[in-house]
């Protein structure tokens, strides 16, 4: 299973990037939830301009198996959304590059220290 050391993750196995400015970061869902939903057929997520709050849904992901939400990893303010997951299948094929989710601006750049990193994600999930 795929756990970049560089990202940090949430239990609900979303992924975030702090970005060289240190204020924003990007947004995704982890090689293993991807895994774990099987083909995924569809993505929804709220628009720019939402603000958002730690742990709030910002987003769903349709599988072939089920729907998942999505939560966001901290607080903040969603900047952009991803276009090209049109094509949903970017997520499956590639969780930590083409298929990110959403770019968003921080409440406050910290608090991403405080999601598990690499280690203890993949602890978490078993790998």
């Amino acid at each position: 299973m795929n756990v970049p050391a560089a990202l940090r993750y949430t239990k609900d196995h979303e992924w975030i990037q702090l970005l060289d400015d240190g204020a924003t970061a990007l947004v995704g869902i982890t090689d293993f939830a991807q895994s774990e939903l099987g083909d995924i057929v569809f993505v929804e997520l709220k628009p720019a301009g939402t603000a958002l709050k730690e742990h709030e849904i910002f987003g769903t992901v349709e599988a072939v198996k089920t729907v998942a939400d999505l939560f966001a990893p901290v607080a903040g303010e969603i900047l952009e959304v991803n276009a090209g997951l049109d094509s949903a299948e970017t997520v499956n094929q590639d969780p930590y590059g083409s298929g990110w989710m959403v770019k968003m601006k921080l409440a406050d750049p910290a608090s991403v220290a405080n999601l598990l990193d690499a280690a203890a994600y993949r602890e978490l999930i078993g790998g």
